[in-house]
């Protein structure tokens, strides 16, 4: 896939540059997870996943390597990062799921968190407030 002018593309890439990425089509849904898990990758109080088509996402430079893990939901994880700096980039296979989850901080461009879903509410560190009005879910929604 490779997006030609005037077709949507969103870049973005790991902390060291050394992996580039580009997104042919617009996120679905974002959200911004509460769990222990995110605020430990992260390491602040969530973690912003931009959930896009696997088929919308071009890797355009480096190399990821990848690591698997349990979720809080029983499932397992593969999460993707640089091996040079260590930037988690994404989560889920792109060439094996249908849907991966971009890390939101490795965008160029900062998402909109507006229309955020917010789940694991239930494990938000105190002092973190969820807008009024936001869709949210104490875990993880079905």
């Amino acid at each position: 896939m490779q997006p030609s002018k005037g077709i949507y593309a969103l870049k973005g890439g790991c902390q060291c540059g050394r992996v580039r990425y580009e997104l042919g089509r617009p996120p679905h849904e974002i959200y911004v997870c509460h769990c222990r898990e995110c605020q430990k990758q992260s390491a602040s109080a969530f973690g912003i996943s931009v959930m896009v088509l696997s088929a919308h996402v071009r890797l355009l430079a480096g190399r990821l390597e990848s690591w698997t893990r349990p979720t809080d939901s029983g499932k397992s994880l593969t999460c993707f990062f640089c091996p040079a700096c260590g930037s988690r980039v994404w989560h889920g296979d792109k060439d094996l799921d249908d849907e991966i989850s971009i890390k939101g901080g490795s965008l160029d461009e900062p998402v909109d968190l507006i229309d955020a879903i917010h789940i694991w509410t239930s494990r938000r560190l105190n002092g973190v407030i969820v807008p009024s009005g936001a869709r949210q879910y104490a875990e993880e929604p079905d």
